[in-house]
This record gives C-alpha cells, structure tokens and sequence, in this order.
C-alpha cells in the first residue's frame, strides 16, 4: 500500500512540474508561431508554380 502512496505522489509531482514548466513556457511566448510550417509548405507550392512559369517563358 506504501507503494501505491508513492506512485501516486510521484505521478502528481511530476505533472505539477511540466504545468508550471508549460506555464513558465506559454508567459514568455515560446509556442507563438505566426506562420506555421503547414501554412509555410501551402506557400511554397504557389511560389513554385511562378518560378515554373517564369522557366517556360525562358
């Protein structure tokens, strides 16, 4: 039953640690991404077709 206690202390703790690190993270704007690399890959594709036109045309 001992055990029991301690896992469960232990499983508590460690996630009161990654909330406050994800807190501490979220406040200083680590996971503010304006374009991301989904929206980035959309981008490439229309700027390849005009590079692609403007090889023909060559």
């Amino acid at each position: 039953m001992d055990i029991l206690l301690l896992m469960i202390l232990a499983s508590i703790s460690l996630g009161l640690v990654f909330l406050i690190i994800f807190i501490i993270n979220a406040k200083n704007r680590q996971f503010d991404d304006d374009e991301s690399p989904a929206l980035r890959i959309l981008m490439d594709d229309s700027l390849s077709e005009k590079e692609n036109k403007k090889n023909q045309i060559l």
